[in-house]
């Protein structure tokens, strides 16, 4: 499921010698079970693939699936289980680089929860524009998006995150329902089990 093309041929070159397998690639020609209604669904993202399967196979549709990753990606799945899209946010921890480097004198801090919105500090203060930021973003598209996937009923659209800061930002948001970790790995197996 590799989103670095020039990274692909040296991981098949690896899985090739290291176990003597040619490795399935997850992209056009793999039967994922998902029909991909966008535009152009060759530019999709493997991960995204992987990740909605992996999500209407657990909760069924219509769902918003948020990867809190290198880019904070939002997906779309209707309620007969089709790819329709989503968002792609800058990620928490790309945006939190910026913030530090393209900054004279702000310095890097953790991701974190503060105790309160208004920072008494400046690491507070850059916690608290992170954090409750990232929230309100993920809280708005995921609203946005409910909204176009189930215009009679938005509320029945689940939303299941997963990647390194899921967790933390899920603690907060009303949106993000089910937490799930190992989701890229579970549409992984998933994509396999279909194709051999």
């Amino acid at each position: 499921s590799s989103v670095v093309p020039p990274l692909t041929p040296v991981f098949e070159g690896v899985c090739e010698r290291t176990f003597g397998v040619t490795p399935l690639q997850v992209g056009p020609g793999l039967r994922t079970g998902m029909p991909v209604r966008t535009d152009n669904p060759k530019e999709v993202g493997a991960d995204r693939i992987v990740n909605s399967v992996a999500a209407y196979e657990g909760m069924g549709g219509p769902l918003v699936v948020v990867d809190f990753g290198t880019a904070t990606t939002f997906d779309a799945v209707d309620e007969e289980g089709r790819y329709c899209g989503g968002a792609i946010a800058p990620g928490v921890t790309v945006a939190l680089d910026a913030l530090i480097t393209r900054t004279a004198k702000l310095p890097r801090v953790e991701v974190a929860r503060p105790a309160t919105a208004i920072g008494r500090h400046t690491v507070a203060s850059i916690q608290s524009g992170v954090f409750f930021g990232y929230v309100g973003l993920v809280d708005g598209l995921v609203d946005r998006i409910r909204e176009e996937l189930a215009p009679d009923d938005p509320e029945r659209v689940a939303c299941m995150a997963t990647g390194g800061l899921a967790s933390l930002i899920a603690s907060e948001s009303r949106t993000i329902t089910r937490v799930d970790p190992l989701l890229t790995l579970s549409g992984l197996r998933m994509l396999y089990e279909r194709n051999t």
